[in-house]
């Protein structure tokens, strides 16, 4: 039975390619563009809230996002991070949090249920900005020093 949506199989099978997403941790409050199809019609439709949970798991990375919509009725919502189907996603400010996973924000109400922002100068952000840009730079470094190393031996062993 073929799945009528993306799964993580399909989106690996398409390939992983590079996302040109900010980085944002799990606390922080983001915009996510999604592209809606309705009838032949296609829109963006942005989904603005706190990221409280990441899954990083290759090509079935994930993220769930959970915003107050209307009469305080909270919505939840987990995207794929490789899906064709999220156009962008806009970075709105850091949030304080002491654990890796907010799930305790779904009991609570009113001005509990909101992550609080964390103040930081702007010299701190460039700092914050180049140590993760590092972070990525080797990471890619020893992703195509893995890739070389394993052509040399499809190689070796032809």
């Amino acid at each position: 039975m073929k799945a009528s949506q993306l799964t993580k199989e399909t989106i690996s099978a398409l390939g992983i390619s590079e996302r040109n997403f900010p980085e944002f941790e799990v606390g922080d409050t983001i915009a996510v563009s999604l592209r809606i199809k309705e009838g032949s019609k296609e829109r963006l439709q942005v989904f603005e809230g706190d990221v409280i949970a990441m899954n990083k798991n290759g090509a079935s990375s994930s993220f769930i996002v959970r915003k107050i919509g209307a009469n305080s009725v909270a919505v939840e919502r987990i995207f794929p991070f490789y899906t064709p189907l999220i156009d962008s996603i806009k970075f709105v400010r850091y949030g304080k949090k002491r654990r890796a996973k907010l799930y305790y924000m779904r009991d609570r109400i009113g001005k509990a249920a909101r992550v609080e922002e964390k103040v930081m100068t702007r010299e701190q952000r460039e700092q914050k900005a180049a140590s993760r840009k590092k972070i990525r730079v080797a990471l890619k470094e020893e992703v195509v020093a893995e890739v070389k190393a394993q052509e040399v031996e499809k190689k070796e062993s032809e």
